[in-house]
């Protein structure tokens, strides 16, 4: 797998967008069992310092986002990752296995975009400029980011604990990550 990762380096540094292009191909786009129909899961996340954070998934919005962050939730994805990259005032991110932002669950999610806008608390898909390149990592909104509207996948919101969302740091971990369905 690293050397995958250095290839597509090599190829994305030499080849630009034609390179990109060649590898979007090569990663599967996965399409997920839709969720119940009607349901709201509620997601927390327990974190190292002992707080939660309660998040609602809007499944009629992103219903394959949704139904994939579930699945990645049930098989234990997400325990013990870390949030890698905290931009103050901006966003919270995390989902990486790799704890820097170059690595995913080896599958895409074709985007979902929706009229949800990016409010405090929004939970929405990271990717690469490829609109089809979601896969596990997603963040969390600490304001307000209109200009993101549209261009990610939205299919969340922070219920409670938002005040816990502002007090991460970079690598502060998610110890265990659980889904109400």
């Amino acid at each position: 797998m690293a050397l995958l990762g250095y290839i597509v380096a090599v190829a994305l540094f030499f080849g630009g967008a034609a390179a990109f292009k060649y590898w979007r191909k090569r990663m599967a786009l996965k399409e997920f069992e839709a969720l119940p129909a009607g349901s709201k899961p509620k997601v927390t996340i327990a974190l190292e310092n002992g707080s939660k954070i309660a998040l609602e998934l809007f499944t009629a919005d992103a219903p394959n986002h949704c139904a994939a962050f579930v699945d990645l939730i049930k098989k234990g994805y997400y325990d013990g990752l870390s949030f890698h990259r905290v931009v103050p005032g901006f966003v919270v991110q995390g989902g990486c296995p790799k704890g820097n932002g170059s690595g995913g669950p080896g599958y895409t999610l074709k985007a979902e975009f929706n009229a949800k806008p990016h409010l405090t608390g929004t939970l929405a898909m990271a990717r690469t400029p490829d609109p089809d390149s979601a896969g596990s990592q997603f963040y969390i909104c600490l304001d307000p980011q209109p200009f993101l509207d549209g261009q990610y996948t939205v299919f969340g919101q922070t219920l409670e604990g938002m005040d816990e969302v502002k007090k991460i740091r970079q690598g502060d971990k998610m110890v265990k990550v659980t889904v109400e369905l």
